[in-house]
C-alpha cells in the first residue's frame, strides 16, 4: 500500500523508468551495458515505491500513552526551553527518518487541534542542532485529556523539499492516524510535559503508530 501523496512521483517515475528500459533495448547494442541501464532504472523505481509506502497500522488508543508519530531512530532525549508556542521548560524527543524510512507522520496523541503553522526555512541537516528553528517545518499542538498541550514538529532535512500537514486548527483527530508526510529524509520533535514517564532510549528504533515513547506516571 502506498501513501496519497506519492501517487504523483510514482505514476512519473513509472513512465521514466519504462521509457528508459524502452529506449535502452532499442538503442543500446553491447547487451551488459543495456541490461546495466535497465537494472539502474527499476531500481530506481523500487527507491521510489519503497519509499512511498504506507504499512497499515492501528494503534491501541490510550490518552495516558504517546506513541511515535513516525519511524526512525532516537536522537534527542533532553529537558529544552520550547519559545515558538510554550514558552516554558519541556521534555523533547527527536526521532529522526532516514530516506529508507517509512516516511508517513501519524498523531502521537488523540485530541484537539490548538495550533498548526507552517515555518520556511533552511535544508539543513535534520540532526543538526539549529534544524529544530531554522529548518523548513511545521508546528503542531494537540490538546488532549490526559497529557495537556503536547507540541510537535515536522522538520524537513537536507534531501527533504516539501512537508505535508493535515493538522487543521480546530479538528478532533485520533491518535495513530495519518497527520502527514515529509518527502525524502527528516525529523520530528516531540515536546512533552516534564512529568511525563519516557519510554525510550537515545539511538533506540521505533515504528511510527505502534510503539509507546512516552507515558503519564
Amino acid at each position: 500500500m502506498f501513501h496519497k501523496e506519492g501517487y504523483k512521483i510514482i505514476s512519473i517515475s513509472f513512465l521514466i523508468a519504462a521509457i528508459i528500459v524502452i529506449l535502452a533495448d532499442q538503442f543500446i547494442g553491447i547487451f551488459w551495458l543495456q541490461l546495466l541501464v535497465q537494472i539502474a532504472a527499476l531500481i530506481f523505481l523500487l527507491l521510489i515505491l519503497q519509499f512511498f509506502r504506507n504499512p497499515i497500522r492501528k494503534a491501541i488508543l490510550n490518552n495516558d500513552h504517546v506513541v511515535a508519530p513516525v519511524d526512525g531512530k532516537v536522537v534527542v532525549i533532553e529537558e529544552v526551553y520550547e519559545k515558538e508556542y510554550f514558552k516554558d521548560q519541556r521534555m523533547q524527543i527527536s526521532i529522526f527518518m532516514s530516506p529508507i524510512n517509512v516516511h508517513v507522520t501519524r498523531y502521537a496523541l488523540g485530541g484537539l487541534i490548538k495550533y498548526s503553522k507552517y515555518h520556511p526555512g533552511k535544508y539543513l541537516v535534520a540532526w543538526h542542532p539549529k534544524a529544530s528553528e531554522e529548518n523548513e517545518r511545521t508546528t503542531i499542538v494537540i490538546d488532549n485529556e490526559s497529557f495537556g498541550e503536547v507540541l510537535y514538529r515536522q522538520i524537513a532535512g537536507a534531501l527533504a523539499k516539501r512537508i505535508v500537514n493535515y493538522a487543521k486548527e480546530g479538528m478532533q483527530v485520533v491518535q495513530g492516524t495519518d497527520a502527514g508526510f515529509i518527502k525524502f529524509g527528516s525529523r520530528v520533535d516531540i515536546f512533552l510535559p516534564l512529568d511525563a514517564k519516557v519510554n525510550v532510549s537515545l539511538n533506540q528504533k521505533v515504528k511510527g503508530g505502534i510503539d509507546i515513547i512516552a507515558e503519564r506516571q
